[in-house]
């Protein structure tokens, strides 16, 4: 199966003692190929950018941070 090892970093928003913090978070997982422009538009809407993109093999779900 084609699958994409996508790195994005999003921004979160976090309230700490009643002052609110940008905090970004970083993530990287596997999408199929099929999925990938939804993925992309996903990410984007949420005001993240891609960092890395990765053709890779695998199973979906698999957790890309433990290989």
């Amino acid at each position: 199966m084609r699958m994409f090892k996508v790195t994005a970093c999003v921004p979160s928003q976090t309230r700490i003692r009643t002052q609110r913090e940008l905090q970004n978070t970083y993530f990287t997982k596997l999408v199929p190929y099929d999925n990938w422009f939804r993925e992309q538009q996903r990410i984007m809407k949420m005001g993240g950018k891609i960092v890395k993109v990765e053709l890779a093999t695998g199973k979906p779900g698999m957790n890309t941070g433990l290989l």
